[in-house]
């Protein structure tokens, strides 16, 4: 079993940036893709970005732009950097791996705040 523990949230201005992080760990795992997903208030959780092992990222359209996927197999940590933040980026941030033994682990999310 893979336990994903999330940290970088937090309340920021509106135009500020935060990087969330999100660590791996337990026995014997060799993650394949990792990803970010956010739950806004009072809407369905969606997809932010996700990374393969090798480093190919795909991104939600809309936030391609101003979001950055990143991981560091070595330490199993995959990173979200975010810029140019928006209230409506207002939401909990999940992490979410993918073991190759085909097991899905979900962190318990982070919040991240945009608001002046």
């Amino acid at each position: 079993q893979v336990q994903l523990v999330e940290s970088g949230g937090g309340l920021v201005q509106p135009g500020g940036s935060l990087r969330l992080s999100c660590a791996a760990s337990g026995t014997g795992f060799i993650l394949l893709d990792m990803g970010w997903y956010r739950q806004p208030p009072g809407k369905e959780r969606e997809l932010v970005a996700v990374i393969t092992r090798g480093g190919r990222t795909n991104y939600a359209d809309s936030l391609k732009a101003r979001f950055t996927i990143s991981r560091d197999n070595t330490k199993n940590t995959v990173f979200l950097q975010m810029n140019s933040l928006k209230p409506e980026d207002t939401a909990v941030y999940y992490c979410n791996a993918a073991n190759i033994n085909g097991a899905s682990s979900w962190g318990q999310g982070t919040q991240v705040t945009v608001s002046s």
